[in-house]
């Protein structure tokens, strides 16, 4: 009996040897794929298995059980990785657990299921709208599977069938984009236009900017819920200007047929908001752009090649949250421009937590709040490697840019609702 046991030990000590774990570095030297990485993490999730992200060890690295199969899609992605024993990765766990390491391990469960906001195609089965979107294209380079929905899913309670919410470049406050000046003329323009007034009348809806505020609403009840939202460039302080005018009319003629409440101003309500209180809106219709919130080009009179912001540095193991969201393999990222480009620091709420800025024009880049069950993070700027993208401009090739890091931090917002609830804090 005595030699059995010690058989079994000797075996399961053995087989414990034997084990292995892939290990994907993040940081700049040893990985060349990192926007690939996230698919393939996002990969083994969506096969049923776990995954660990290592905060703040090596660029944010991650970890799972070794097969075959998982090495094999390693290189088929052209990831870079690490095969190491059980004993090398517990090792690895041991020292990210010292109180002196400023490192944490987050188990990740489940693939979050993704929904991306954002317009439908007219009767052609073109896109109506002549811009492209950063999250798709980052979604879809790295092979990660999304769907995209609509007014009419959000205002039919689809929300609630997806645990990560994209705002595409929306204009929630339904003026267009405020690109009246510069294409009124213009087909897209004009189509747009007439899509959106007839979805609006089909849902019920007497003007564009009515149907917009229900689904900002619809959002917000999603975020309250537990969902997690990420907007970018207008679809954020659009987004917040419409909750804050609530039964105003902030649209002049040209968007609605009517003018504007001359006292909209006055009315504003900023405890409906997520992220800006006491900004102040621009009424002129022909100026391209929405309020104050925005560090306009002439706020913020700085160059490209000195426009760079800085990420914050978070307690991983208390302030869990940030720290996965800031993970990265450089503290200092390229500013890039949109029609939402950044966000004055005056008109932020004071329990808004900023996460990215640059200090030089006051203005923060990157933040993200709390709501309820939930969570939603704003990141300015329209295409993180194409500094100025115009309308019409082609598509960003992300197969030359493979290590941003302004992509990585859209990717951060990607895997976060997968890691395990009990280990998220603020």
């Amino acid at each position: 009996m005595r030699r059995t046991t010690l058989l079994m030990i000797f075996l399961f000590v053995t087989k414990m040897a034997m084990a292995s774990y892939i290990l994907i570095p993040m940081d700049a030297e040893q990985q060349k794929s990192h926007l690939k990485a996230y698919g393939m993490t996002y990969w083994i999730l969506d096969k049923g298995l776990e995954a660990y992200w290592l905060l703040n060890y090596d660029g944010g690295s991650f970890a799972f059980e070794h097969t075959t199969v998982a090495e094999a899609e390693c290189k088929i992605r052209n990831v870079d990785y690490k095969v190491i024993s059980n004993g090398e990765f517990a090792s690895i766990r041991s020292k990210i657990a010292s109180p002196e390491q400023n490192q944490d391990v987050i188990k990740l469960e489940k693939a979050p299921k993704i929904a991306v906001y954002t317009p439908e195609f007219n009767a052609k089965g073109e896109r109506v709208q002549p811009w492209d979107d950063a999250v798709t294209m980052v979604l879809t380079y790295a092979e990660i599977p999304y769907e995209t929905i609509y007014d009419r899913d959000v205002l039919g309670d689809r929300l609630a069938e997806y645990d990560w919410l994209h705002l595409h470049h929306e204009d929630f406050t339904g003026q267009y984009g405020k690109f009246y000046r510069s294409y009124h003329t213009e087909m897209w323009y004009r189509e747009n236009q007439r899509l959106m007034e007839e979805l609006a009348t089909s849902l019920g809806f007497a003007k564009v900017s009515q149907l917009k505020l229900a689904v900002a609403k619809k959002i917000k009840e999603y975020v309250e819920g537990g969902g997690f939202m990420f907007a970018m460039c207008s679809a954020t302080d659009s987004y917040d200007i419409a909750l804050a005018a609530e039964g105003l009319d902030i649209c002049e003629k040209m968007y609605d047929g009517d003018s504007a409440d001359p006292n909209a101003q006055s009315k504003l309500d900023f405890s409906k908001t997520f992220a800006f209180k006491d900004f102040t809106l621009v009424k002129n219709p022909m100026e391209y752009e929405y309020s104050s919130i925005d560090m306009s080009p002439q706020k913020r009179r700085i160059k490209p090649e000195v426009d760079y912001f800085s990420l914050f540095d978070f307690s991983a193991k208390w302030d869990v949250i940030p720290t996965m969201l800031t993970q990265n393999h450089t503290r200092t990222v390229k500013g890039f421009m949109g029609q939402t480009t950044a966000y004055d620091r005056e008109f932020i709420k004071s329990d808004v937590l900023i996460m990215g800025e640059n200090k030089s024009v006051n203005e923060a880049r990157y933040m993200h709040g709390t709501f309820g069950y939930g969570t939603w993070t704003f990141f300015g700027g329209h295409d993180p490697e194409d500094y100025k993208h115009y309308v019409d401009d082609p598509e960003t090739d992300l197969s030359l840019h493979p290590k941003s890091p302004g992509y990585r931090l859209i990717l951060n917002n990607v895997l976060f609702p997968a890691a395990k609830k009990k280990k998220r804090k603020t």
